[in-house]
């Protein structure tokens, strides 16, 4: 009887860090994507850049945050996307 208990707190802690660990990295991706929307809206206003917030703009942001932000601007001037 003790070993299940055992057992079961062993699988809770399991469960809490890989939980923590997901909800960081979702934590993480939603302010790269802030970040990364708010200066392709500035961008879009200042610069008078035509740049489209769609889903893959959002998703690049999300991943590569500032950075991606920055490849969708340069992209986007250049002509080649977005």
């Amino acid at each position: 009887m003790e070993t299940m208990v055992i057992a079961g707190l062993i699988l809770a802690l399991i469960a809490a860090v890989i939980l923590y660990k997901v909800l960081k990295t979702i934590k993480n991706m939603v302010v790269n994507t802030v970040i990364g929307l708010i200066i392709l809206l500035a961008a879009k206003f200042v610069l008078g850049l035509n740049i489209a917030i769609n889903v893959i703009t959002i998703l690049i942001c999300a991943i590569a945050g500032v950075v991606g932000a920055l490849i969708v601007i340069l992209l986007s001037y250049l002509g080649v996307g977005f």
